[in-house]
């Protein structure tokens, strides 16, 4: 083989290379920008990625759902005003469950108390979990600042949604992080937890308006139509019906008391 044809070839090895190179440069540019716009963070030192929407997703379900809990087992409310202290048996330990509808009449319907009970409950888990917004945005700038960013963070709000089928919380923040010259912004946080909190407090809604209307409420009656629920109605010995719904394959489970005009339970 002579020396031009060694030339040759060794030109169109070169020019082989220069386009692999080049693919490859292309195909980094191009994941590097995809990633970053999922909200995951490179990690340019070689360590573990981030995702701060799920790192504040980790932070902050487990304390939605002990809010919830809390909240949907005494009526709606951490802390309510009107009250039944009341104890189960089978959970050995005294509740202090929200009157939805009262009064203290034994002849007149009860009265709503709480007609916008949705809102209500999504304000009420919004201020339990308020802190630990913050603790958790915390500890997401001293994990990123421990991997060699510059943190800066813009936080606006936040809201707590219940939704049918979950729970939706959105954050109202901007994150600026910057590594090697190099600077990516993420906003507007949110995460989902599955839920039926939603159908059962729209089922204690309807429940409180049949009472405030009829003086009753047909549970088993609505059981047959909608299989899908199972409602206890307890009355006790001050003439307080106590209601525990609860939907079926879901452990979740909403009680509160209703004192109105005394007629046969149904």
């Amino acid at each position: 083989m002579d020396f031009k044809m060694k030339s040759k070839f060794n030109n169109k090895g070169q020019v082989t290379i220069f386009i692999i190179l080049a693919i490859v440069v292309v195909a980094v540019v191009f994941l590097f920008f995809m990633l970053r716009s999922q909200g995951i963070v490179p990690d340019i030192g070689g360590g573990k990625e981030i995702n701060p929407e799920s790192f504040l997703e980790t932070c902050l379900k487990d304390k939605v759902r002990e809010g919830l809990q809390m909240i949907s087992e005494q009526g709606g409310s951490i802390n309510p005003e009107l009250n039944l202290k009341f104890k189960f048996q089978e959970e050995g330990y005294y509740k202090d469950i929200s009157y939805l509808c009262y009064t203290e009449s034994y002849y007149k319907p009860c009265i709503n108390q709480n007609p916008v009970l949705i809102n209500s409950m999504e304000d009420e888990i919004k201020d339990y979990i308020s802190q630990d917004v913050e603790f958790c945005f915390d500890d997401l700038t001293t994990t990123l600042q421990d991997q060699g960013y510059v943190v800066e963070v813009r936080k606006k709000g936040f809201n707590v949604n219940l939704i049918p089928v979950e729970i939706r919380v959105d954050i109202d923040a901007e994150i600026t992080l910057t590594k090697t010259d190099v600077s990516s912004i993420q906003d507007d946080f949110s995460f989902r937890i599955p839920s039926r909190i939603y159908e059962l407090s729209s089922l204690a809604q309807e429940i409180v308006s049949q009472e405030a209307r009829f003086c009753n409420f047909n549970y088993i009656g609505y059981m047959v139509f909608y299989p899908e629920y199972d409602i206890d109605k307890l009355k006790t010995s001050d003439s307080t019906i106590i209601y525990t719904l609860e939907y079926k394959g879901s452990v979740e489970k909403f009680r509160f008391a209703v004192k109105g005009c005394i007629i046969p339970i149904i």
